[in-house]
């Protein structure tokens, strides 16, 4: 069912909160008890929006998610809560009051801008979106400041408004789109609309390709709990910075132009810096903050000799430093009596996976390891060793 209006009558409410907390094993009976009361339709449209709230609850919380309507699509592509309140609390701090969110989704940034006091146009093209959208507005009480619309965005005008945000679609029907010209609506599109407005953010994918940025632009990528989340286009701010944002915090590293650190040799301690600042390229800020330098000119992993606390990368200690070996791996790893281990790997063909499996098919003890899967001067290598303490 398409239609979220079933759902939001008295019965459909009724229904989703009959269904809350179903577990999947149990939907059939659950179903099967309630269909002799309620149109079958309705009762699996209660249970599907029930899986989807259970889904969405990573990103929103249970408590918004078990309160707020959810697409399939709305549920996969939409903002992390928290990544969205960061955002929407930047976009205050730069005096904006009105915001134009042009492809809107299913409202979570539309909501977190709401609750940072900003009036919001919110703006899809799909009417089962935009009704998600509104629902929600209303679930939540943010309904006097979100007025969702159900347009094209490139026909909408957006003069009168202090910002404009664009979150063009980045999944097509066979997946993830690359191309920043095959988003809809096009990247080009939307740098034009940002141009248009007084400020604006584009939301892009991590990956983007640092010479598409335009040089009007500020781009920032963020990450949440380490976990590269998007990167984002800023027009009105200061055009050709770079920066990564880590939350919670948050924490912003700024680029400041400085040359790729130098390659030296291995030291005491390896530092893997937050993904967000990699694909900032701002790992060269980094190393210079814990006086270190590469392991390889092609690997962003900073080696230093002294342990330096840093929010933006994490470090380890390193006992041992080898040539890619499983054998000799398998009978370190025995030797010292591991039993947990962890694999991380930059600039390596092996599957961590797979790795793990050879080398420690069962526990050997109760010993935790890291092991580095890496390229040290142009050479296959392993670095072993764990998070360093103070």
């Amino acid at each position: 069912m398409n239609d979220l209006a079933p759902l939001l009558t008295p019965e459909g409410r009724a229904l989703l909160d009959a269904v809350r907390g179903t577990a999947p094993a149990d939907e059939l009976a659950v179903a099967t008890r309630l269909r002799r009361d309620h149109p079958a339709e309705l009762v699996s449209a209660a249970l599907g929006q029930a899986r989807l709230r259970q889904r969405a609850e990573a990103k929103f919380g249970a408590e918004d998610a078990r309160r707020m309507f959810f697409t399939p699509n709305g549920v996969e592509q939409s903002t992390r809560a928290s990544v969205a309140a960061y955002r929407a609390e930047r976009m205050k701090s730069l005096g904006i009051t009105s915001v134009a969110d042009l492809c809107c989704g299913i409202g979570g940034d539309a909501i977190a801008l709401a609750r940072a006091g900003i009036r919001v146009l919110a703006v899809d093209r799909d009417a089962p979106t935009a009704a998600a959208a509104r629902a929600n507005a209303e679930a939540l009480g943010l309904a006097g400041l979100i007025d969702v619309r159900e347009a094209d965005v490139t026909e909408v005008d957006t003069a009168g408004f202090d910002a404009v945000f664009v979150d063009p679609a980045r999944r097509g029907g066979r997946g993830r789109i690359f191309d920043p010209e095959a988003y809809s609506p096009p990247l080009s599109w939307a740098i034009g609309a940002a141009l248009a407005a007084p400020h604006a953010a584009l939301k892009i994918a991590p990956g983007v390709p640092h010479e598409a940025i335009p040089a009007e632009a500020e781009a920032e990528w963020i990450s949440d709990g380490g976990d590269v989340k998007e990167a984002v286009l800023w027009f009105g701010t200061e055009p050709g910075a770079v920066r990564a944002t880590l939350l919670p915090g948050p924490r912003t590293l700024l680029g400041t132009g400085l040359p790729n650190p130098q390659v030296r040799p291995v030291g005491r301690y390896l530092y893997e810096p937050d993904g967000a600042v990699v694909r900032a390229h701002l790992v060269a800020e980094v190393a210079a903050a814990l006086d270190g330098g590469l392991i390889d000119g092609t690997i962003a992993y900073v080696t230093a000799d002294t342990l330096r606390p840093t929010p933006y990368a994490t470090a380890y200690e390193i006992t041992d430093r080898l040539p890619f070996n499983v054998k000799k791996l398998k009978a370190l790893l025995r030797e010292r009596e591991v039993g947990i281990l962890t694999v991380k790997k930059r600039g390596s063909a092996v599957e961590p996976e797979e790795l793990r499996r050879k080398v420690l098919p069962r526990p050997q003890g109760s010993r935790a390891v890291t092991v580095f899967l890496t390229r040290v001067a142009g050479a296959p290598a392993m670095l072993i060793g764990g998070p360093a303490t103070a």
